[in-house]
């Protein structure tokens, strides 16, 4: 495949993954889902060009996003973790023992997403009366019930890989000629 059909390849998922951040601003209440959805594509760059060209992606739809995103917070979501979660995920999974595997995976959402906690409450301003319920201040149960979710994102993303792969990948391959 010649660089050119890569760069071009690159960009329309780099556009898509911006398209889909904007929504953000028609559809407010997606601020967790379009993010992850977003993330998702760049599946589809680590199966096809691999992780170094995944990884310049990831960089140029996060700055897109920053700026055409219309929910900040799930930009910020996006930049912080969705964006290059997939591309960790294949370096994580070429680890032969798999409770490495998932204590790095878990380590890695953990950490984005405390990261991304307190800079949603320190520079964009979200109050944190909303991780309030009950009068009672809850950021850790939100991350222990997040811990959850991530676990089940981890497994769409293995499931969306090998229907991808089985489906999509040869299709791919066949159009833009590669061997």
């Amino acid at each position: 495949m010649s660089k050119s059909i890569r760069v071009a390849f690159c960009g329309i998922i780099t556009a898509l993954c911006t398209a889909l951040m904007f929504l953000t601003s028609l559809i407010p209440i997606a601020t967790y889902a379009l993010p992850a959805l977003a993330g998702v594509l760049l599946v589809i760059v680590v199966i096809e060009m691999g992780v170094s060209w995944a990884w310049p992606v990831y960089i140029a739809a996060s700055i897109l996003s920053l700026l055409v995103a219309g929910d900040k917070e799930a930009a910020i979501l996006f930049v912080v973790f969705f964006g290059y979660y997939p591309i960790l995920k294949a370096i994580f999974e070429k680890i032969s023992k798999k409770y490495l595997s998932y204590l790095f995976k878990f380590f890695v959402f953990n950490i984005s997403m405390i990261v991304a906690f307190f800079i949603s409450i320190r520079v964009l301003g979200v109050p944190q009366d909303s991780f309030t319920v009950f009068g009672m201040y809850l950021p850790w149960a939100f991350l222990i019930v997040g811990n959850f979710a991530f676990l089940l994102y981890d497994y769409a993303i293995s499931t969306i890989v090998m229907a991808y792969y089985q489906r999509f990948h040869k299709l791919v391959a066949k159009w833009f000629k590669v061997k």
